[in-house]
């Protein structure tokens, strides 16, 4: 039995020691294709923080691999793994489907591209990612103060639009190259929120976070706008290098 019972821990250890593994939520009919990481050194007596990633537009499918195309390595680096350990999840968007609540016009300014609606409820999509969070909430030991939420474009867009929907869930967020309503600020008030765009965006107008970032501080909201001047859509490689982000990110809690 000693060897046995050995050779299950072995078995354990591998599991969590892996990269990003590949799981599916399903609920009636819609399927949840996401990647998690465990810690190194999970131990499930133990609570751990939570973040959530959602991508952009370009990385939507079934593949269950596309999501991991940017940011990914950023969880699985040595330094985030000895420093921040935590369960780490992205989602995949379907094709021809949003994690943002938003319209797109045809309009060929592209500060008024996206029409993002009043009503954040009404979302498929989130609705299946809150679905997830409720199921890793029971299948992981997760610390309550510290479940975090980022996104690029359109996961930057899902973000806002995320945490609004659950505003007393997250203990921060840091969406990228997104956008919202500011209509929305009330409701995202209490989360501290890290904004960052690319001033030359040639894709999702930086104005849309220059007014999230208004909005949040009129209610004097917890937070950061960084705008990487002469930089377009891929804004999120420079936030990913920004050597505070994680600090900042796990230093909040709820």
């Amino acid at each position: 039995m000693k060897g046995v019972l050995i050779l299950l821990l072995i078995a354990t250890t591998s599991v969590f020691s892996q990269e990003f593994k590949g799981e599916l939520l399903v609920h009636q009919n819609d399927t949840l294709p996401y990647r998690i990481l465990i810690p190194e050194k999970y131990n499930p007596q133990s609570p751990f923080p939570l973040l959530i990633f959602l991508h952009g537009a370009g990385e939507r499918g079934s593949d269950n691999k596309s999501q991991l195309v940017h940011g990914s390595y950023l969880f699985k680096s040595e330094d985030f793994r000895n420093n921040y350990p935590a369960i780490v999840v992205f989602p995949q968007c379907p094709e021809k489907s949003s994690w943002a609540n938003v319209k797109r016009n045809s309009n060929k300014e592209i500060d008024k591209k996206f029409d993002f609606k009043d009503d954040i409820f009404e979302n498929k999509q989130l609705k299946m990612v809150e679905r997830l969070l409720t199921f890793i909430e029971k299948k992981y030991k997760i610390d309550p103060t510290r479940r975090y939420a980022g996104g690029l474009s359109m996961g930057g867009m899902g973000t806002f639009e995320l945490v609004a929907r659950n505003p007393d869930y997250f203990a921060a967020a840091f969406p990228i190259c997104g956008g919202g309503n500011p209509k929305w600020a009330n409701l995202l008030k209490s989360t501290p929120f890290w904004i960052f765009h690319g001033e030359d965006d040639g894709v999702v107008s930086v104005d849309f976070s220059r007014k999230m970032y208004e909005a949040l501080s009129v209610e004097k909201a917890s937070v950061r706008l960084t705008i990487y001047p002469d930089v377009n859509h891929n804004s999120w490689d420079n936030a990913f290098a920004e050597p505070d982000l994680m600090h900042w990110l796990f230093s909040n809690k709820r």
